[in-house]
């Protein structure tokens, strides 16, 4: 990293331009191995002659109650997006807890009702876990980390890297709920329309892609931090292509649009948690597409753009007015504590 930069921001954990530095900068070298190289949400690798993913991650959100969910059905839900969007069956999960002193017995009760039941009706197995308690003051409540393992069936290879010009984007829903949803509870804001976190395990919206285009999908991602624009800039950098999106064909609710307005958020790079973004060849687009909004998860599914020749690396968003700009990779923090 930069010698300027002699202490941890904020916004290295918002998804965007400075966690990306962080991790080249800091962690990748350090644990530079190829199964980390791609830098994908999961590692895929053969054990006995079958495919796995992995992955971990950790759960910080606050408050850890909110419209739609809780820091529990977060974790679970979380790790096996991350799994399903590289192509994997989740199978495994384990839980590791930190708790600080003094939460309430009742509270903490409830987050883990809601991990087993979402796991439960996942099919998916908590397994193993850990469990610390530090001082009052040291810990805000609760934070969870995931850690999952899933099974690729099939010769299925998901990755930014094959993403070619003539590649269509398509988005499973509406972008911002979550992060809607939670800075409202966090600030205390009445919308007129409520509007509650998106968070739902996204495994079987996944094999529904698959099967209907199993040859056609390039990549898949859940667009969490940083929202669609970071992910989209992430297809980008790997791919050397450019993605064109026309703004008008992105679907945002007009309550997450609204409170955008009064809160001075851009719901491009708000927080999703039970969204994804595929990347499909061209002749897999209609068929993907209907097979999203086949399931309940991709009702509102939308084509949103296309993956082009240049510039190269770059998000270019089509405005309403017709104009063109990029879309850079979000430099701050807009939401800190998201997930």
């Amino acid at each position: 990293m930069p010698k300027d930069d002699k202490k941890i921001l904020l916004s290295h954990g918002s998804g965007g331009s400075l966690t990306r530095r962080l991790i080249e900068d800091v962690f990748a070298p350090a644990f530079s191995n190829p199964l980390l190289a791609p830098l994908n949400d999961q590692a895929v690798f053969t054990l006995d002659s079958s495919r796995v993913a992995f992955t971990t991650d950790s759960y910080v959100v606050d408050p850890i109650f909110f419209p739609g969910g809780d820091i529990g059905k977060l974790s679970v839900c979380g790790t096996i997006n991350d799994l399903a969007v590289g192509g994997a069956e989740p199978v495994y999960l384990s839980a590791s807890f930190i708790i600080e002193e003094g939460m309430d017995m009742a509270e903490l009760e409830k987050v883990v009702e809601s991990m087993a039941r979402t796991a439960g009706d996942a099919g998916v197995f908590i397994v193993t876990g850990d469990t610390k308690v530090v001082e009052r003051g040291k810990g805000d409540k609760l934070f969870i980390t995931t850690t999952g393992i899933g099974v690729i069936r099939g010769p299925i290879t998901l990755s930014p890297e094959l993403i070619r010009p003539g590649d269509v984007i398509i988005v499973s829903g509406a972008m911002g709920d979550h992060g809607i949803a939670i800075m409202t509870r966090r600030q205390g804001i009445e919308l007129e329309v409520p509007v509650a976190s998106d968070c739902a395990p996204l495994h079987t919206l996944t094999r529904d892609i698959l099967k209907a285009a199993p040859d056609g999908v390039k990549a898949m991602r859940d667009p969490t931090r940083g929202g669609l624009a970071t992910v989209l800039n992430e297809f980008a950098s790997s791919s050397g292509a450019c993605m064109e999106i026309i703004e008008d064909l992105i679907p945002v609710r007009e309550e997450v649009r609204g409170a955008c307005e009064i809160l001075g958020f851009d719901p491009l790079y708000l927080a999703n948690e039970g969204k994804l973004i595929a990347v499909v060849n061209e002749a897999s687009a209609e068929k993907t597409l209907s097979a999203m909004r086949g399931n309940p998860l991709g009702r509102d599914a939308a084509i949103i753009g296309k993956v082009t020749e240049g510039p190269k690396g770059k998000v270019l968003l089509e405005t309403s007015i017709g104009n063109k700009r990029i879309l850079d990779m979000l430099s701050g923090e807009q939401l800190p504590r998201i997930c």
